[in-house]
């Protein structure tokens, strides 16, 4: 193409965490965008009967061995174009503001004064020619991940509807003195042990049950006032809702696209299987990240809803007391591979805010745990579920994903 470069507008529903050296997520890391850019394009692409290696994992990642560069099946089709040893990314990426300006360094928030700083700009600067198909299923990747999906490092951890403020929790804090008392608390957190809260965002409150009125149905981490008492001084602290590790991330909207770079299902097909692709690699342990294994349900959410009932858990077979989740309470394979481990992801994400892009979605593994498995356990959750209606797979996604171009 004879333009300098191809950028998609996006806005930002929630924040966008990258993270950096020290997991922290206060700034937008590149390394963070393009690594899930990347495994979702991998996911797409297994998808439309594609082969996509595994960059993680050294022994199947590309190259492959005795093979140079520009011979067939030296690297994936997803290589290709996003880089590999030997065979470098043809594009380098940008995120810059909404005016196309300035290089956005912090982390992209959503700002309640409706300023216009969660907007941003993927910008794709093509270092080597890119071709047509691959501009497509970049955009296809894209759309994915707002539509169906998310963006970043970080999506959501541990989803819950549990009120709390400033990371504490109802058990954190005692009114039985006719004022709330702060009777534990951790390092580094804003509110600490002995601090008598007075006003939040304002309004006065006196009892636990204040707070949860107030508090209830906030997402975690929207920001609030907390006046506060402390060593017999007023002060007024920064906060936020909720408990942090509870929050939602990754959620965008798609505002403006490129002109001409979409095509039909059957050209991405026809490109992703093309034979000059590598193919000769084992990938059984990661194949199910492929968007044939995809499902996704729009508008429902799982999250924990007390100490002893959680729907999350309860989908993902483990055991719904807070203080027994790790141990598995109809122990098997396949509640295990849905539940994941430390550092093994889970396959079940869900979403709860902004209540527009409210979303679940996760994956299942042929030979192990099928749609209509999940479909049951969902079932079980929302009893007005309609599993013929609301329930989408990736085979569906991906016609509609490309019939934009279509119809375009």
């Amino acid at each position: 193409m004879s333009k300098e470069w191809e950028e998609w507008k996006l806005k930002a529903l929630t924040p966008i965490f990258t993270g950096d050296a020290s997991r922290r997520g206060e700034r937008t890391i590149l390394t963070g965008i393009m690594g899930s850019l990347r495994w979702w394009f991998e996911v797409l692409v297994r998808g439309l009967g594609g082969k996509a290696c595994d960059p993680t994992a050294s022994e199947i990642r590309c190259p492959a061995p005795n093979k140079q560069p520009h011979e067939p099946g030296h690297h994936c089709v997803v290589c290709e174009l996003f880089g590999c040893t030997g065979w470098a990314r043809k594009f380098r990426l940008m995120v810059v503001d909404k005016y196309g300006k300035k290089v956005i360094q912090n982390q992209i928030k959503v700002d309640n004064d409706d300023n216009g700083s969660n907007i941003f700009i993927l910008r794709f600067i093509p270092l080597r020619p890119i071709h047509p198909e691959e501009w497509c299923l970049l955009d296809a990747t894209i759309h994915l991940i707002a539509e169906y999906g998310a963006l970043g490092g970080k999506t959501v951890f541990k989803p819950s509807d549990e009120w709390g403020i400033a990371d504490l929790g109802a058990d954190d804090l005692d009114d039985s003195s006719g004022q709330i008392k702060v009777r534990h608390s951790r390092r580094g957190l804003q509110l600490q042990e002995g601090d008598v809260i007075l006003e939040v965002d304002s309004t006065l409150v006196t009892r636990l049950l204040d707070l949860e009125n107030l508090l209830s149905g906030k997402p975690h981490g929207e920001p609030l006032k907390i006046k506060v008492r402390r060593d017999n001084e007023t002060r007024e602290i920064n906060a936020w809702a909720g408990k942090r590790h509870h929050q939602d991330f990754g959620l965008i909207t798609v505002e403006e696209r490129p002109q001409g770079v979409g095509c039909t299902l059957q050209q991405a097909e026809a490109y992703v299987k093309q034979e000059r692709w590598r193919k000769s690699f084992n990938d059984q342990d990661f194949a199910w990240a492929s968007l044939q294994n995809f499902w996704f349900v729009k508008g429902r959410y799982l999250a924990r809803q007390s100490f002893t009932k959680s729907t999350y858990n309860l989908v993902i077979g483990r055991n719904m007391r807070k203080n027994q989740a790790q141990n598995f309470w109809r122990d098997n394979e396949v509640n295990h591979w849905l539940a994941g481990s430390q550092q093994v992801s889970k396959k079940v994400f869900s979403f709860e805010h902004p209540e527009e892009a409210r979303r679940t979605f996760g994956f299942v593994k042929p030979g192990l745990v099928d749609f209509e498995e999940m479909k049951r356990r969902l079932g079980q959750i929302w009893q007005d579920f309609n599993p013929n209606e609301d329930f989408i797979t990736g085979e569906q996604i991906m016609e509609r994903l490309f019939k934009q171009e279509e119809n375009s």
